[in-house]
């Protein structure tokens, strides 16, 4: 098994909707890596995200809008024995594709994600790194914007992410967490501090306690989802 990890591809996926503005760096920062290819699943953007991905040479499919029914589109057209799901606004870190290959060789892993850095200035923003560097390293909680990874075979496995309107990453580690462990990998991914500046840090980290303690009790994803939007909270 670790050599097969050892050679193993990866594939990049990117779920973006009007991304323009990120979607080049994203993409920069897996370039000077062997063995990979990208793939970014347009969601419908009515502006150049698509035509910046094309000019990049990596592969570009559309799909119906959805981060969980793009990633999952993404999956089925992936080459890849690994696969790792990159928001477009998040960089990743110089060496990833070794540090994934390593998490995956350890013993009782079956999926991974990076620590999280913010990139904003804010000392509050400090804090909230905080929380989600704990909650991941304790609980195996990662979320979404720390670039989770996994074997294409696992993913198979527990059926790829449930296509919920949110919450789409907390389900899937959920899933994954019943079947092995999920290791974090201490070199952060650095993710644009938007959606935290939109609605304030205080609100946006409030609003998302709301919505955890909401899906837990059982709350459906679908009236979660109308909350965000009422909200004007903008995910992709």
């Amino acid at each position: 098994m670790s050599e097969s990890i050892d050679a193993a591809k990866i594939s990049i996926i990117i779920p973006a909707i009007n991304e323009a503005g990120n979607i080049k760096k994203a993409i920069a920062t897996t370039q000077a890596n062997l063995n990979i290819e990208v793939i970014v699943v347009d969601g419908g953007s009515s502006d150049d995200t698509v035509a910046i991905a094309q000019s990049l040479n990596v592969k570009v499919i559309s799909s119906s809008p959805g981060r969980a029914v793009q990633m999952n589109a993404g999956a089925v057209a992936a080459s890849g024995e690994i696969l790792l799901f990159l928001h477009a606004d998040t960089r990743l870190p110089t060496g990833f594709d070794e540090m994934i290959r390593t998490a995956l060789q350890q013993p009782g892993t079956v999926a991974g994600a990076f620590k999280l850095r913010i990139d904003a200035s804010l000392l509050s923003l400090r804090w909230v790194e905080w929380g989600v560097n704990v909650r991941s390293h304790f609980y195996q909680m990662p979320y979404g914007d720390q670039a989770i990874f996994l074997t294409k075979e696992v993913f198979q496995q527990i059926g790829g992410f449930p296509e919920l309107p949110i919450m789409e990453d907390f389900e899937l580690m959920r899933r994954l967490k019943r079947i092995g462990r999920v290791v974090i990998i201490p070199t952060p991914v650095v993710t644009s501090a938007r959606r935290w500046l939109q609605k304030g840090v205080f609100k946006t980290t409030l609003l998302n306690q709301i919505v955890i303690i909401a899906y837990l009790l059982g709350v459906s994803p679908k009236r979660i989802c109308s909350w965000y939007r009422q909200e004007k909270f903008k995910r992709l």
